[in-house]
């Protein structure tokens, strides 16, 4: 709703004027919409009309209102947002307005909470009316176009909302269906029943799906392999151990942050460096979560049930008795914080003395035995969690104690002299190198051998993080994509466009939603243009008022580790994205008439620049890329117009001349490639096509592909003959016998 800036009134949203002083109205920001991987939660209730009969309508309102603030509870008490109620039906999102890595475990716990939230209510409605409610519920999770919620648009559109709503359909009373992919990304944190795949309204072939049995409270969708070596973190794991030898002989609190990318070897490192160090010292670990209420002390918790051995079904008395031996009878001051800071005690204290109490904790475990307390992904703690860190390094005294913490960069954006303090030290972890990676892909295998082009593959596209091998290849034989036959695996299928896997895209594009809305449109126009981009490019991209700030968000999002500067670069300033799955990811995130306009933007810009050094044919085989997905994209959002057939056209001609001079250097191979691809950017009556078409034939000849050039050939001569084109007639009669010829000359077998 438009507000006056001069006299502060609400106006309709059609007003161009203000109705109260007749100031012209602002124009409202236009919706940013993009395309995001979300999870829907589709839940409807089953029987519901029968109520009517039996309750009066106002009592039916009461029912209905407690049945949906419950409902709704439960789904923000986990992240989602509700987007609209129809009927009986309640759908909330998951992943607006900012994604999550772990949307899809938090949509299938906040539906698994939603059936024992309403077992609950049922037993207040029917002792208040005499009724019970049942519901069903279908989650599901795929690509949708997001506008923005703040503008009251609808939050979601595409096929993944339906699949949800057909899910919740074919659910059972009482019951909660998954989607395939949801299944994939929250497998290792549920217990599932397959059902027979779904034949479903609107969908062309049947849809698997799975009936949910229980969700795990706490955890990753997916657990990750800890049995195999580790490999190439030999000297970081020696900073550790001698960081931990120091604090022993000087009987002090020191600080390790280990920090790194999602899945680039933390844990892999901690759970080696605790087996190291093996019975010398006390290991207590407790991890940080992303969501919740009452998280700021969670990994205290954690770590204190874990040295008093509490149970979580032991009773608060039970709990406070066994704290109580721990730290002994004459420390009760002690007991009071800590069981206040984990819930177990019903006296409040101030911040100042539950890090006292922390401390104090912590020193009485250390004087007995060296204490190792590991603090898991801290960059999801809370500002006051951190502070405690920094209290405890500071001020515990006359006690061995090692506080190591695992982090994401993330932490260094929101604290930059982060583990900079006397006592503390920082290890950040770099992508490993090609050998090392091979070395895993080995280790992950066993005994089973792999063929050479898949290991180049997979190790080329994991770019040197371990988690990317380990869910690839996960990925790649759940989806028999490799095939396993006489000791070793290979490709059962053509991996020259292999996908990422789903849980390795929700992590990638997690972090990019993080970004600032000014940083965004700097990364993705940078993604149109490649793994490698130049600062200029992505200025020429992005809208005018915008080009000053380029340089700077450039920088941010290198300190962010997205992106680096390319030191190869000479005459220009290039960047690279740090991973080729963050450029990926970026690009994912665009619309597709986004894409076509910046695919375009930047072969005018590429070809300015061009012009001005007097190379006006360079890259054309790379400008020609360009201008032909921009044709697609626009193909695919309906009728090609004028303009669209233009870029094809100039996409076409430039792939066929890249096309015709890999022909004279012998390139069979990128020759075939090329001009198919140009051919396919023209009608198929367009002249420049036909003509066309006698190189795509002797491409083809000269592949060794003899059938598929006939058919060229042959669809050539017609086309001609009909456009009365003797010339271009004549031209594919010769390939063709030349054709026939090496077909007469092949060996018979």
């Amino acid at each position: 709703m438009p507000v006056c800036a001069q006299c502060g009134t609400d106006n309709p949203d059609i007003a161009k004027f203000c109705l109260a002083c007749g100031a012209p109205l602002a124009e409202p920001a236009p919706v940013q919409e993009v395309r995001k991987v979300v999870t829907i939660v589709f839940s409807d209730l089953k029987g519901s009309t029968s109520m009517g009969e039996r309750l009066d309508s106002e009592a039916v309102r009461e029912v209905m209102s407690r049945y949906f603030d419950t409902m709704r509870a439960e789904l923000e008490r986990h992240g989602g947002v509700v987007e609209k109620y129809i009927g009986d039906a309640v759908m909330a999102v998951f992943g607006l307005p900012k994604l999550h890595e772990d949307d899809a475990v938090r949509a299938v716990r906040a539906a698994f909470g939603m059936q024992r939230a309403l077992a609950e209510l049922n037993d207040e409605l029917d002792r208040r009316w005499g009724v019970r409610l049942a519901n069903r519920t279908g989650v599901n999770t795929g690509e949708v176009v997001s506008g923005d919620p703040s503008s009251g648009q609808r939050l979601v559109t595409g096929d993944t909302v339906n699949v949800a709503a057909r899910l919740e359909q074919a659910a059972g009373e009482q019951q909660v269906l998954l989607g395939d992919l949801t299944y994939r990304l929250v497998r290792d944190a549920v217990e599932v029943e397959p059902v027979e795949p779904l034949e479903l309204k609107g969908k062309a072939e049947r849809v698997p799906a799975y009936r949910l049995i229980s969700v795990a409270e706490t955890g990753e969708g997916w657990s990750r392999r800890s049995d195999a070596p580790m490999v190439g973190r030999e000297a970081e794991l020696e900073r550790l151990l001698s960081t931990f030898e120091e604090a022993v002989a000087e009987r002090a609190c020191r600080l390790v942050t280990v920090v790194g990318d999602a899945g680039v070897g933390k844990s892999r490192l901690n759970d080696e460096f605790i087996q190291r160090i093996g019975a010398r010292a006390e290991v207590l670990r407790g991890r940080c979560l992303s969501y919740g209420e009452g998280i700021t002390f969670w990994p205290l918790v954690e770590a204190v049930r874990k040295a008093a051995a509490i149970r979580e079904d032991d009773p608060p008395e039970a709990a406070l008795a066994k704290l109580t031996a721990l730290v002994g009878e004459g420390s009760s001051d002690v007991v009071d914080r800590i069981a206040s800071a984990i819930g177990l005690g019903s006296e409040q204290f101030s911040l100042e003395e539950l890090f006292w109490g922390t401390r104090k904790f912590f020193e009485l475990l250390a004087r007995e035995r060296p204490l190792l307390v590991l603090f898991d992904d801290i960059h999801w703690a809370e500002p006051t969690f951190l502070d405690l860190i920094e209290h405890l390094l500071a001020s515990v005294e006359d006690a061995p104690l090692l506080l190591l913490c695992p982090t994401r960069h993330e932490l260094l954006e929101q604290r930059p002299d982060w583990a900079e303090r006397p006592g503390s030290a920082r290890i950040v972890l770099q992508p490993l190198t090609g050998t090392d990676m091979e070395t895993i892909v080995g280790n992950l295998l066993g005994e089973a051998g792999i063929a050479e082009n898949v290991r180049e593959r997979i190790v080329a596209a994991a770019d040197g993080n371990p988690l990317f091998v380990e869910q690839m290849l996960s990925m790649l034989v759940d989806n028999e994509f490799l095939r396993f036959a006489d000791g070793r695996w290979s490709a059962a299928s053509d991996l020259a466009d292999l996908t990422v896997p789903p849980t390795i895209q929700a992590l990638l594009a997690a972090r990019l939603d993080s970004l600032t809305p000014d940083e965004r449109a700097v990364v993705e126009p940078a993604s149109v243009i490649g793994h490698v981009f130049a600062e200029l490019a992505v200025e020429a991209l992005v809208d005018e008022p915008a080009r000053p700030k380029v340089p700077g968000h450039l920088s941010d999002l290198a300190r962010k580790q997205l992106v680096q500067r390319d030191l190869s670069a000479i005459d220009e300033e290039r960047f690279r994205f740090n991973h080729v799955l963050i450029r990926d990811a970026a690009y994912r995130g665009l619309l597709k008439r986004a894409r076509a306009t910046f695919h375009e933007r930047f072969v005018g810009w590429a070809d300015r620049v061009n012009r001005e050094r007097g190379r006006e044919t360079e890259y054309e085989e790379i400008l020609g890329y360009h201008l032909e997905q921009a044709y697609r994209y626009l193909s695919e959002l309906g009728p090609i117009d004028d303009h669209g057939r233009e870029l094809g056209k100039d996409g076409s001609r430039r792939l066929a001349s890249a096309g015709r001079r890999a022909f004279e250097r012998g390139d069979v191979t990128a020759a075939v490639n090329l001009v198919s691809r140009a051919v396919e950017l023209l009608p198929d009556d367009d002249v420049d096509r036909l003509e066309l078409l006698p190189d795509h034939g002797e491409a083809l000849l000269q592949a060794g592909r003899f059938a598929e050039a006939k058919t060229v050939l042959d669809e050539t001569i017609a086309a001609a003959e009909r456009a009365g084109l003797g010339g271009l007639r004549a031209k594919a009669v010769l390939v063709r016998l030349l054709v026939q010829l090496c077909c007469v000359r092949q060996p018979t077998r």
